[in-house]
């Protein structure tokens, strides 16, 4: 699995932790859910900057954590020599509102930036949680790929 992963604006400024953490996260659902030619891009942004996106694309007027941005509607994967690749779209995280979190949840910004990665995958791969069954069934696989990463709840 190919993960991308850039910031914007490009002077956002942050440890090399979170981008650690979110490639570690990005690449565990890629390993349990066998994406090995998919392709994800991750930018991690502002709190400005997601609530752009957030306004344009949901037309909710606030920052948020995460968004996704899913491409797998398209009908055939592009292909680089000779392997085809699962483009599977964007995903874009707040690393100030992942901070922010963090300390209101009172635990780590890694497992929070980890656990943004997890969701927004989880997007990218189908899941949604507006109706209920489909949010217990996304809790329930967020938590097993949390637990593989190894942070869970309780060790925060």
């Amino acid at each position: 699995m190919n993960v991308i992963i850039s910031n914007y604006p490009e002077s956002l400024d942050f440890d090399d932790m979170i981008t650690e953490s979110v490639r570690e996260a990005a690449l565990k659902v890629g390993e349990l859910y066998d994406l090995g030619n998919a392709e994800v891009s991750v930018t991690l942004t502002d709190n400005a900057y997601i609530h752009t996106l957030n306004k344009r694309y949901r037309d909710i007027d606030r920052p948020t954590d995460v968004l996704s941005f899913a491409l797998n509607e398209s009908e055939e994967p592009e292909t680089v020599g000779g392997a085809e690749i699962d483009v599977m779209g964007d995903i874009v995280i707040s690393v100030e509102r992942a901070r922010e979190q963090a300390a209101e949840y009172g635990h780590s910004l890694r497992r929070e930036v980890s656990f943004l990665t997890v969701h927004g995958m989880l997007h990218l791969m189908g899941y949604d949680h507006m109706e209920d069954a489909d949010r217990i069934e996304m809790e329930n696989e967020q938590r097993i790929v949390m637990e593989k990463l190894g942070i869970t709840r309780e060790q925060e």
